[in-house]
This record gives structure tokens, C-alpha cells and sequence, in this order.
């Protein structure tokens, strides 16, 4: 994997950091106070004014995703010239800017700095610096919209399914209605609506067979049978996805319980639930995942269906 880190200030770090975390390539979020004049304020600082930004850092894989994707995704979400203020936050912290690490990145956020000046005819209020210095916020800022679902957040919550919306157009994805008719109504209402199959009913509860387990709308390599196991639940059970950074994990707070939903990253397909109750010597995750969110690959077929990387899976 090619590393890439940027650091992005666009008022509010909460749903900065959500907005991000929803596109494939982005492999880590984190939120912070960035660019101030004194060492590892506190929230409470920051508010009163200490002259620092909250900011996220973005670390991405450049197989993946661009630098310039990245910068283009961000003048998305703010007002470029709106100075210390975002939706309905105002304040020095609240400004917004674009901090890097590596010198070598300026030509290219400077190519989408300068065409979104041009588009606007005026200087942009967007800060373009070298990161200076960045310090952790506080735990309970981290994934806060995660967390608190229906806390406060200045960005357009339709924003947070642009991936969703990105890969369908990218790939020819279906209308609902074709969607709907390639992978049946069940795994629709499973993965689009975030409805769940009936205990014991699902094709791949009781299967064991060798191989991996996709998402049935993208083809993206979720499971494999090596961390499947019977957990007598009724659905199919994993101790872990294949790479972590292939799900989206997020509270759900529907029927009146506390849950953690599991969604794929790149199609946003609604899959199933994590919980902390799965063999203690595997890790104590148990994914519990709808069969009719999944579509499953032998072992014989991955090479034939294009997965042939995977097999690597198996080398034991």
C-alpha cells in the first residue's frame, strides 16, 4: 500500500471525520487540534479561543484514492469563503484549511486549490500550510457521529452516501428496480434497507464450504471461511472480515437496542452486526451477517471469477 497523510480543517471535526470515513481508500480518521500556537490544548482551550484548528487526518492508500479526490471531496463540504465560521459554528477553530506533511503533495492540492479559486473569482479563505503540529483530541470525539448518531453535524447528511452514490455511477449500477431484479428482493431490503433475514433461513448459516464471501451488490471481498464458525445464532458468524478497513462500523439505535451495524465500505450495503460475544481465542468478535447480503466463491472458482489474489487466504 502507497501511504498517503493530509490534514483537513472544515469546521466542525465531527462530521469532517465522518464524511471521510465513508470512501474506499481512506484507511484511517482521526480528529485534532491542528496548527496553534501552544502544546496539546485541551477541547475546552480550543473553544476559548488558543488559536488552533480542529482538524482530521486523513491517512489514504494512493491505490485507491487521489490526493486529488480527496481535496475535491473537502471544497464539497465547506464555504471556502467563509472565514472562522461553518454552518453554525463560529470561532478561530472552526476555519478551515488544508495542512500536508510532505512537500511533494503541494503541486497537487495546489492544481484543485487554485481551480476552485478560479471557479469563485475571489482568494480563497482556506488556509494551504505545512502541518505545524497535530494533537489527538479528546476519545469522546472520535467517531462521534458514529457514536451519537443524531448529534449535531454541518454537513448535508446526504453527503455521507456519496460513495454509495460514486461507485453506482463508476460501475453502471442498476436502478433500484434493476438492482432489485439482479440480486432478488430479500438481499434488497438486506442491503439498501437494512432489513434482516429470519433466523436459520439464510443460505450460508449452516455452510462451510472453502472460500471467501463478497458483498452481492459489489463483488467487494468481505469474509472468508476460515473465520467462519457456528454459533448457533442462526445466521452466518465470523470472528473477522477479511480487512478491517472493508467495513463501516456504526451505532444503531433501532427497536429500542444499543448495536453495532455493519455496513461494506465501498457499495454501503447494510450487512449485518458486530457483537462482543464470539470465541475468546479468535478475538471475541462475532459478525453477524445476513446470507442474502453475501454471495459466496469456492475456493476452485476464485483464480476463474478474478478473486485469484485471495487464495492467499488458505496458505497455511
Amino acid at each position: 500500500m502507497k501511504k498517503g497523510t493530509v490534514y483537513l480543517a472544515g469546521g466542525c471535526f465531527w462530521g469532517v471525520e465522518k464524511f471521510f470515513e465513508q470512501f474506499r481508500g481512506i484507511t484511517d480518521t482521526l480528529v485534532g487540534y491542528a496548527n496553534g500556537p501552544t502544546s496539546e490544548p485541551s477541547y475546552g482551550d480550543v473553544c476559548n479561543g488558543s488559536g488552533h484548528a480542529e482538524a482530521v487526518r486523513l491517512e489514504y492508500d494512493k491505490d485507491k484514492i487521489s490526493l486529488t479526490e480527496i481535496i475535491k471531496y473537502f471544497f464539497m463540504i465547506i464555504d471556502p469563503l467563509s472565514v472562522n465560521k461553518q454552518g453554525n459554528d463560529t470561532g478561530i477553530q472552526y476555519r478551515t484549511g488544508i495542512y500536508y506533511e510532505d512537500a511533494a503533495d503541494l503541486p497537487e492540492i495546489e492544481a484543485v486549490y487554485n481551480e476552485e479559486q478560479n471557479k469563485v473569482g475571489t482568494p480563497l479563505a482556506v488556509e494551504l500550510e505545512p502541518i505545524k503540529n497535530f494533537y489527538p483530541a479528546e476519545e469522546y470525539h472520535r467517531k462521534y457521529l458514529d457514536k451519537n448518531p443524531l448529534g449535531y453535524c454541518h454537513i448535508n447528511p446526504k453527503l455521507f452516501g456519496l460513495q454509495k452514490q460514486k461507485f453506482n455511477i463508476e460501475n453502471g449500477i442498476e436502478s433500484e428496480e434493476e438492482l432489485k431484479k439482479r440480486i432478488g428482493d430479500l438481499s434488497f431490503e438486506v442491503t439498501q434497507r437494512a432489513a434482516t433475514e429470519r433466523p436459520f433461513t439464510g443460505e450460508y448459516d449452516n455452510f462451510f464450504e472453502k472460500g471467501i464471501y463478497v458483498d452481492i451488490v459489489s463483488g467487494e471481498p468481505l469474509f472468508s471461511s476460515e473465520d467462519k464458525y457456528n454459533s448457533g445464532c442462526g445466521w452466518p458468524a465470523f470472528t473477522k472480515p477479511i480487512d478491517k478497513n472493508i467495513l463501516i462500523e456504526k451505532t444503531d439505535l433501532s427497536y429500542g437496542m444499543v448495536r453495532t451495524e455493519v455496513i461494506s465500505k465501498e457499495a454501503s450495503s447494510h450487512l449485518g452486526h458486530v457483537f462482543d460475544d464470539g470465541p475468546k481465542d479468535r478475538g471475541g468478535l462475532r459478525y453477524c451477517i445476513n446470507s442474502a447480503s453475501l454471495r459466496f466463491i469456492p475456493y476452485d472458482e476464485l483464480e476463474k471469477q478474478g478473486y485469484g489474489e485471495y487464495k492467499k487466504l488458505f496458505d497455511k
